[in-house]
């Protein structure tokens, strides 16, 4: 495609070519000839002082901020660089499946785009969703490195996505990545919210910086009139419907307190639940075959999503029932011979611990044992926060490392115990999550939380292999 037609109604610089642009990104190490360089101020550094490189890399064009440009290929200035990006993305990446949904929220957005692609699935749709987990399709599961892809790569996986014959893509909306432009262009056909609790105060700062940012899905990306999938079980969720429904959209509230689809009764089962759900003002049983009451907001916010999205509610609330659970995400790792669970979670802010250990409270008759720490280079001030969770709401608590990165780990561990000054310290997390198993008796329960899915474990700048349901089940094998 040519520049003057990839950026359309942005005028050439004067005298300057018309080169063929074949690829577009953000990271100067991707370059290749006849690649668009964006070249974006970030919060730990600044593309433009790679645009050297990239020419060098061959370069065909630069996209930047406004101002002088004086280099061998085109520069393209503009005000909001990012949210070009983005938009530069869609057309030369053009195609995605006829209906995107995004959801967003800081936990549960994962389970829920799963549990509508996995409903979607069961109504015979062709059906895919991406997020932090990976992008997963009947064919299994591929790997991403963001929660949100970059602008560039999010479009190309859309693309390629329609291109395999999917219609029906579910995909998380991360804060960084609404913040940050990556959405934009985006074609959506309906939206979602899970929830907002404390995460990622090292980047928003605050919490109305926070909600700012995930409001930006309703109030700037969704088309007016699209349906809004909303969980108005708090008061964020109650604040950001009616602003979904001032900007527009067609709101649905759900959960607890959900006015058009509410849980109105849980009997927990050993590893599910029987649920009685209102919809439309009639009654629904429905056997869901997880454990924990998160689980059952999303599965509920995946119900609507799907029936907002063309999926007959009969159909859509069968297949609740045949759900399965999401890898990392209250994951059974094994049971002890005496059947003493062990769960996997990815449950790493206070709001997500707390739902956790919450969840598996009603399923469980004897101890609940957790084992937990907390990411360096990430708002320190949730440490303490979730080492008092843990000491309310389990009995044993392990503390140990998660993925320290550049920090002291010890310094970590020291940190969140201020707030569960009784608990064991571990730092080696495999010697911790044995200590764990090995106190395990018939009736308890061992949650070992944090990383979830992780299949390594970042100490300094390397990635160590390392996956929790891996080390579990070799902690339940030597018991044996």
């Amino acid at each position: 495609m040519k520049l003057s037609e990839l950026i359309a109604t942005i005028a050439l610089p004067e005298g300057a070519g018309d080169p063929d642009i074949a690829h577009l990104t953000a990271d100067s190490r991707a370059v290749k000839p006849g690649s668009l360089f964006a070249a974006l101020r970030g919060s730990v550094s600044d593309g433009r002082d790679y645009i050297p490189a990239a020419i060098k890399a061959g370069a065909s064009a630069i996209l930047s901020e406004e101002g002088p440009g004086n280099f061998d290929v085109p520069y393209i200035g503009v005000k909001n660089p990012r949210e070009t990006y983005a938009y530069l993305a869609a057309r030369l990446y053009p195609g995605q499946p006829e209906t995107v949904v995004a959801m967003t929220g800081t936990n549960g957005k994962s389970s829920t785009v799963e549990f509508l692609r996995q409903i979607w699935d069961f109504a015979g749709l062709n059906a895919a969703c991406f997020g932090t987990l990976g992008i997963a399709t009947n064919a299994g599961v591929t790997p991403l490195s963001h929660t949100t892809p970059d602008a560039a790569a999010l479009q190309q996986t859309l693309a390629d996505l329609k291109a395999a014959g999917v219609t029906h893509c579910g995909m998380e909306a991360s804060s960084h990545g609404l913040d940050q432009y990556r959405l934009d262009g985006t074609r959506l056909a309906a939206v979602g919210f899970t929830n907002l609790t404390q995460d990622h105060f090292d980047y928003h700062k605050t919490f109305e910086a926070y909600f700012e940012a995930k409001a930006r899905l309703f109030t700037h990306l969704a088309p007016k009139g699209i349906p809004a999938v909303m969980n108005v079980d708090s008061e964020y969720g109650q604040r950001m419907a009616k602003l979904a429904q001032a900007s527009g959209l067609d709101v649905m509230r759900v959960g607890h307190s959900g006015e058009d689809l509410r849980i109105a009764e849980v009997t927990p089962r050993s590893a599910s639940q029987s649920l009685r759900l209102i919809y439309n003002g009639e009654p629904v049983a429905i056997e869901l075959p997880l454990a924990g009451d998160f689980q059952i907001l999303n599965a509920v916010s995946a119900a609507a999503l799907a029936m907002k999205t063309g999926v007959a509610p009969d159909v859509a609330f069968k297949a609740l029932e045949q759900l399965t659970g999401v890898n990392g995400r209250m994951e059974r790792a094994g049971m002890t011979k005496d059947g003493a669970p062990v769960f996997v979670d990815f449950a790493h802010t206070p709001d997500g611990l707390e739902k956790l250990l919450r969840g598996v409270r009603p399923h469980t008759a004897g101890r609940i044992i957790v084992v937990f720490g907390c990411g360096g280079d990430r708002d320190p001030d949730k440490r303490p926060k979730m080492g008092a969770i843990a000491a309310r709401l389990a009995d044993d608590v392990i503390v140990t490392d998660d993925n320290p990165r550049t920090e002291d780990a010890a310094a970590i561990r020291r940190a969140v115990m201020a707030g569960c000054p009784d608990a064991v310290e571990i730092g080696d997390r495999a010697e911790a999550i044995a200590v764990g198993v090995a106190m395990l008796k018939k009736s308890d329960c061992l949650v070992i939380a944090g990383k979830g899915h992780e299949s390594g474990q970042i100490v300094g700048t390397k990635v160590i292999p390392f996956k929790d349901v891996d080390v579990a089940k070799a902690a339940l094998e030597a018991l044996i």
